[in-house]
């Protein structure tokens, strides 16, 4: 349920993100349903990279363009810029190469937008401190035995990533558990925020 009222809220904001007619690779598309409603609402041209029989299938039903490919394999064979926006969804957590991920998303997109859950998070923090079992949350249902998620990560984790990267940060969306947008203060969204929103822009390269 929680997933559902998440995936919801945060499509919202990347659609606002997006321009009319921008053309869009969603990396980990699932079931098509981002580039679904991307091309309804905003005319754009999307193309979905997804590993899974399944979605890939459920995207096919919806009309939506999509192959099926490892991401960690198939991203080096695009071009620098060849899309507006490179989008990956709920997936880092779960990549074996997350740091390559990020380099080619911003490589192969004019701007990227990432989102991920916090594992900062004052529940996980306290699950951890009180109980010491790794936590199990709305954002984080699953038992440490069958998680998909292999590279759990934070917000602070991410930010050092980019700034150490040389990858722009142009805008923060932070959640609750609820999906609702939370306002957070002097740097307490790696405590209070349960998932995160990324806009990124590849630095610019240092001149000689």
């Amino acid at each position: 349920m929680y997933r559902e009222i998440y995936l919801k809220s945060a499509y919202e904001e990347i659609i606002k993100a997006i321009e009319e007619g921008a053309r869009v690779l969603d990396l980990g598309c699932g079931d098509g349903e981002l580039l679904n409603l991307l091309f309804e609402r905003k005319k754009t041209y999307g193309l979905g990279i997804d590993i899974s029989t399944e979605e890939i299938l459920k995207c096919i039903k919806k009309g939506v363009s999509v192959i099926q490919e490892d991401i960690e394999e198939g991203l080096v064979k695009y071009k620098d810029d060849s899309y507006d926006y490179v989008i990956l969804s709920e997936t880092l957590q779960t990549v074996k190469r997350p740091d390559f991920i990020l380099d080619q998303m911003v490589r192969v997109g004019k701007k990227g937008i990432i989102s991920f859950p916090n594992f900062a998070h004052i529940k996980n923090r306290i699950a951890f401190a009180l109980k010491g079992i790794m936590p199990k949350t709305e954002v984080l249902p699953f038992e440490w035995f069958n998680t998909p998620n292999i590279h759990l990560l934070t917000i602070k984790d991410f930010k050092n990533f980019c700034r150490s990267n040389n990858i722009n940060i142009l805008k923060e969306i932070y959640f609750t558990s609820n999906g609702r947008k939370t306002r957070v203060f002097l740097g307490s969204e790696n405590l209070f925020a349960e998932e995160a929103i990324f806009i990124l822009q590849r630095g610019a390269k240092p001149t000689a």
